[in-house]
């Protein structure tokens, strides 16, 4: 067999043409091509070209500090962004909020099964994920400013039913990420956290008559590697680039733990306790919501909390937790980490994992609280001069079976502590999060009543129910008045049905609640 061609960061950026369309691999700061994106930055800012790139990825990429897709965010070097999530790449976000730069935000998962359909040629993909949300034609296509014109989600009906049509994205490039290479290119992910939609956006750009550029730890002989290890062979692979380790790291701030992608298992106990705070008594509460025998997803943020209560308590064993980056079992990360798990059981690709959520596979659904209105829509998405987007988001919230929704009751400044398990607010927060109507749709309370999802919103000193006629109030913490510290920090009057109950005052008391029993 031939030997690859092996090329430094520098050489392998010059594949990349103007007006190319470049798909770039990536899990918050997990499975990052670091020097490869880095590279291509550097030959932008010394000769101005690559320009009027098309970037696209899947997940959400970056660390909010001009890493992963931010290394794009310079003027003329991309005229077009399609992403999953935008956090992390503040710099792009304000190109796009500046009418700089088209930018669109998909569904995550949509995206990932898009870029497998797209390795077959297929037109697109049809699917439920975004009915009623921000996604829907019907609102703005997934489009974030002005300037972005073109639709690339259309709304149809098949069998009666309305469904929505993702269009195709043809790839010409593609930079992935992966551990280790043979001589002739063939690739393993076996140190990697997750394995993403590595494999199908290979094929995709080999299909397309593209490029495929993998970033890896090393080169080692022919016939080494375990042929069910190589998550992209060797046929699919144009270049492949040798890392230094600090543009390699398994996450960002993190060189390498053998937990994370299965080589080792630790003991649980070995995992300490997080300290009381407001998210953890969100997280508290929350778990009090699991259930034996039941598949979950926890999303980033506050939600992240509710595996470590769970840990804490000695329940994790009781169900599974899942992470759509493709872990399923174990203790999922947060962090840079976020995409990994300590002590998985399985980890597949992102598409699968996306497919099993979509069908409905997901029992419970814990997911963050940006904003809510009285019609059970949830914004997570876009704030004004922010843009945050919605990851898997949509297709998580949507799709599993019971759906809670996690977050502080008020933002920026909020600060509470805990006495005789009662509440106490020390210091409210400036902005409601409880408004008359969101700023982008994330999540469609009204879809959700349509197809009778049951839909929670938990926080620090009450909790919520969507039910037909709206959003009720049916449990406020010990020690918090309902008028003057819930009611009157809201835009919209909830519904209460008699008496509100009391939560539990255990979730209030630093010590073990017993959720074991």
């Amino acid at each position: 067999m031939k030997a690859k061609t092996i090329l430094t960061a520098e050489q392998a950026a010059k594949l990349i043409k103007n007006d190319d369309t470049v798909f770039i691999g990536g899990f918050v700061g997990t499975v990052a091509p670091e020097a490869v994106t880095k590279a291509v930055e550097k030959r932008f800012l010394e000769t101005g070209e690559p320009k009027n790139l098309f970037a696209y990825f899947a997940a959400g990429q970056g660390n909010r500090d001009g890493s992963q897709t931010d290394h794009f965010a310079h003027d003329g070097m991309v005229r077009r962004v399609v992403g999953g999530h935008w956090n992390l790449i503040p710099k792009l976000g304000e190109m796009a909020l500046a009418n700089k730069i088209e930018a669109y935000n998909f569904p995550q998962g949509t995206i990932s099964q898009l870029i497998r359909d797209t390795a077959a040629h297929k037109p697109g993909v049809i699917t439920h994920v975004g009915l009623n949300t921000y996604v829907d034609p019907r609102i703005s296509g997934g489009k974030l400013n002005d300037v972005t014109k073109e639709d690339l989600v259309e709304l149809i009906t098949i069998g009666g039913e309305e469904k929505l049509f993702y269009k195709a994205i043809p790839i010409d490039v593609c930079i992935l990420r992966a551990s280790f290479a043979d001589e002739s290119g063939n690739v393993t992910m076996h140190r990697e956290v997750c394995t993403l939609e590595t494999t199908s956006a290979a094929q995709a750009t080999k299909n397309n008559g593209g490029i495929v550029i993998v970033q890896v730890e090393k080169i080692v002989k022919n016939g080494t590697l375990d042929p069910r290890l190589v998550k992209i062979p060797r046929i699919y692979v144009d270049a492949i680039v040798v890392a230094q380790p600090e543009d390699h790291e398994q996450c960002f701030k993190c060189s390498y733990n053998p937990a994370l992608c299965g080589e080792v298992v630790v003991p649980l106990n070995s995992i300490a306790a997080v300290p009381m705070s407001t998210k953890k008594i969100i997280g508290r509460r929350a778990a009090m919501e699991l259930t034996e025998d039941t598949v979950v997803n926890l999303g980033i943020g506050v939600p992240e909390y509710i595996s470590a209560v769970a840990n804490e308590e000695g329940i994790g064993e009781y169900f599974t937790l899942t992470v759509e980056s493709g872990p399923i079992g174990g203790v999922p990360q947060g962090g840079t980490q976020f995409g990994a798990a300590i002590n998985a059981e399985c980890i597949i690709d992102q598409p699968y994992q996306f497919d099993f959520y979509d069908g409905g596979g997901i029992d419970l659904a814990f997911l963050g609280l940006a904003e809510a209105d009285e019609e059970g829509n949830i914004n997570v998405s876009k704030f004004g001069p922010r843009i945050a987007g919605c990851g898997g988001f949509i297709n998580i919230t949507q799709n599993a079976k019971k759906t809670f929704f996690c977050g502080t009751f008020t933002a920026g400044g909020l600060k509470t502590k805990c006495e005789d398990g009662k509440l106490i607010i020390v210091q409210e927060g400036k902005e409601k999060k409880m408004v008359k109507a969101v700023e982008h749709i994330t999540f469609s309370g009204k879809y959700a009543n349509k197809v009778g999802q049951p839909v929670k919103y938990i926080t620090e000193r009450a909790v919520f129910e969507l039910r037909k006629d709206g959003v009720h109030l049916t449990e406020v913490a010990p020690g918090i008045d309902i008028q003057t510290q819930v009611l009157d920090l809201m835009d919209f009057v909830p519904k209460m049905d008699g008496e509100v109950k009391l939560m539990d005052e255990r979730i209030f008391k630093d010590e073990i609640m017993g959720l074991a029993k």
